[in-house]
């Protein structure tokens, strides 16, 4: 993470996010082979995304995803003959199908969560308090950004993962100004 402009604030965030997100990547791709051998990580967000939003049109979905209808389709084909989604007419219309979890999809999100969490909680307990309480409120506010819901959003269920207890818990980590507390994070400050 070198950057020649001392003062450049979105540069220095941007570095230190890059660096942040591969140790993050690391944690989740390990967290997911020990779940289930076959998932990859792009099979596991579009669970992730079908846990957090609840059932999804395929459009949707494919949005969500920042893939095409036919990528989302193919992901998604895999994910039925596994049993982590299921199919459904939609109650509002006959023409189109709703996507959701099943409870075997749901179980595994829960479980590769849990595991991230255990990893994730080893990090952030090596971190100076002050730096922890920074970093959640850094954290929130770049997934505000990026229009990604907390992890122990709710979203309405029907079906598999209906049960308000299969929630996944939110991490608890927080911060204050954001490009300061990653800096912080980083080494920086």
């Amino acid at each position: 993470m070198t950057r020649t402009e001392p003062g450049d604030d979105v540069d220095t965030l941007t570095d230190a996010v890059l660096t942040a997100s591969r140790l993050l990547v690391g944690i989740s791709v390990s967290s997911i082979s020990t779940a289930e051998d076959s998932l990859t990580l792009p099979q596991f967000r579009l669970l992730v995304v079908l846990h957090t939003r609840g059932p999804l049109k395929h459009a949707d979905l494919a949005d969500f995803l920042g893939v095409t209808p036919s990528t989302a389709s193919r992901m998604v084909d895999r994910m039925v003959t596994a049993g982590f989604v299921d199919r459904q007419n939609s109650p509002v219309s006959r023409r189109e199908i709703v996507l959701e979890l099943t409870r075997e999809g749901a179980r595994i999100v829960r479980k590769v969560t849990a595991r991230r969490r255990k990893e994730i909680a080893k990090i952030v307990a090596k971190m100076a308090e002050g730096h922890r309480q920074r970093l959640v409120d850094a954290l929130t506010a770049f997934t505000e950004a990026g229009g990604e819901p907390p992890v122990d959003a709710a979203p309405k269920r029907s079906g598999a993962d209906a049960d308000t207890s299969a929630r996944i818990p939110a991490l608890t980590v927080a911060l204050s100004p954001p490009d300061t507390a990653l800096r912080q994070a980083a080494g920086r400050a």
